[in-house]
């Protein structure tokens, strides 16, 4: 995407000679003959860069000008063009927030390297100032882990969209990452040098959502005691989250919907309309059919948003991926907190995976960072994972006929993946002694047999089929001593 340029030179020839210089140079340019005229154009458009004369004539100034970049976006690179001898102002328009300056008369060269240098800087403030935002935004976790076929089948989805500019809905329930996707959408997308902003539907007041996305005008409501940008104009070339979705007014509802039609806005209090140019991603864990035919969801609205969906499966479904996570965020809080990654013990790992896990991913890490912190012994116990909803529990995570629990196909085979590989790790670990194994992981050894039987495992699976005392692991005859 071009960066965009706005010159203010009431001298037409330079103005113009500008202009064609930058054109040419692969810039999109606008232009202003004065001070007044540029602050309405500001207050039309976005820019990456302004270059202004410092003396302007009658009315506003080019320091005028500067102080009104900054004042409404703050991160526009400002150049100030100075008449010789005017250097000293330069230094002050510096001190107040320009970027650079040029004194007349200049050639064609020098406007090339200033421009270029001042926008360079400009898109590495931009993309640091984004990097810290994302990272302090981001309460979930840093990447995406997953192994079975749900969440191939998300892999798949993000890397045929990711370069396209369709609109994606992201379904799931809360807590299972829908922000990491989209955050992975717009990092794989031609969008991912530009803004990434994320809107939480659910956590803005219906009095001040419009704002929020829109923006207002000074004195267009109590308390509006500035102009203010929307989301939708600081994420112009970029793409804008719309997480929860669903919780958003009708009304709000309406003019989001102009926006994609159009990709125009107007500001609250404000009459004018304002190009943007954004990828819309969003998200709900709400049944949206349903509010369309409730009439509580526009219709119209949904089939824009819904172009791709992207179904995110809940932790319960995805089991197997327990083991990598958990050991993903142990490792992250431990290099958070300068210290080595304190280990799962074979119990609480078995734990993990037999727990309910509403909170889905978030709350697998909330529990864990808990249980890092505060476990007092060398692992982490089942009693440091403080997990109280149904399903969860000390012991193993093997599931017998007896314990009532029905499965689909897909599922019994992820379970039964999981019993084999976490029993052939623990039998390997004991040198196949079974009534170490049992022990280590809080079955009891009869228990163990029938698992290792009803799975299939032979001695071999585990090393040279003998146990610690020369006894193949499994059988009577190997743990009578």
């Amino acid at each position: 995407m071009k960066p965009r340029i706005l010159v203010v030179e009431d001298e037409n020839a330079i103005r113009l000679a500008l202009k064609g210089l930058l054109t040419r140079e692969g810039y999109d340019v606008d232009l202003a003959v004065d001070g007044g005229a540029a602050i309405e154009q500001l207050g039309l458009q976005s820019y990456d860069l302004v270059l202004t004369d410092l003396a302007l004539g009658q009315g506003k100034s080019g320091m005028d000008v500067l102080k009104h970049v900054k004042e409404i976006r703050p991160e526009t690179a400002v150049v100030m063009i100075t008449a010789h001898g005017n250097e000293k102002i330069a230094v002050e328009a510096m001190k107040a927030g320009a970027e650079d300056y040029i004194p007349k008369p200049f050639d064609n060269d020098e406007i090339r390297v200033l421009v270029r240098r001042a926008l360079d800087r400009y898109r590495l403030e931009r993309e640091n100032r984004l990097l810290l935002e994302q990272i302090q935004r981001n309460t979930g976790y840093e990447n995406l882990i997953g192994s079975g076929r749900k969440m191939g089948k998300v892999f798949e989805t993000i890397q045929k969209v990711a370069e396209t500019d369709l609109s994606v809905m992201i379904r799931g329930e809360s807590g299972t990452g829908k922000e990491l996707v989209a955050q992975a959408l717009h990092n794989r997308s031609p969008r991912k040098n530009r803004p990434f902003i994320t809107v939480n539907c659910a956590a803005i007041s219906r009095e001040l959502v419009e704002s929020e996305l829109f923006g207002h005008e000074k004195g267009s409501f109590t308390g509006a005691d500035n102009r203010r940008m929307g989301r939708f104009e600081a994420a112009d070339g970029g793409t804008i989250f719309l997480d929860e979705i669903g919780d958003m007014a009708l009304e709000t509802q309406a003019k989001v919907l102009r926006v994609l039609q159009e990709k125009k806005l107007e500001r609250v209090g404000s009459t004018q309309s304002i190009e943007v140019d954004v990828r819309v991603i969003s998200a709900t864990h709400r049944d949206l059919e349903k509010e369309v035919e409730a009439e509580e969801f526009r219709e119209d609205l949904y089939y824009r948003l819904k172009v791709v969906e992207i179904e995110l499966p809940p932790l319960r479904e995805r089991t197997e991926d327990i083991p990598a996570l958990s050991l993903r965020f142990l490792e992250q809080l431990a290099e958070r907190l300068g210290r080595e990654p304190k280990p799962l013990s074979p119990q609480a790992l078995a734990a993990l995976t037999r727990h309910a896990w509403p909170g889905n991913v978030r709350e697998l890490r909330n529990v864990l960072e808990q249980a890092a912190v505060l476990a007092s012994g060398e692992a982490i116990e089942v009693e440091d994972l403080h997990l109280h909803s149904a399903g969860s529990g000390g012991g193993t995570a093997f599931l017998d006929a007896d314990d009532g629990v029905t499965f689909s196909d897909a599922k019994r085979q992820t379970v039964e993946a999981f019993e084999r590989d976490f029993l052939l790790r623990a039998l390997r670990e004991n040198e196949g002694n079974v009534s170490r194994t049992a022990q280590s992981i809080g079955m009891v050894r009869q228990s163990l047999q029938q698992k290792i039987r009803e799975l299939g495992l032979r001695d071999e699976d585990w090393g040279n089929g003998r146990n610690g005392n020369g006894h193949k692991a499994g059988t009577e005859r190997g743990d009578k001593r």
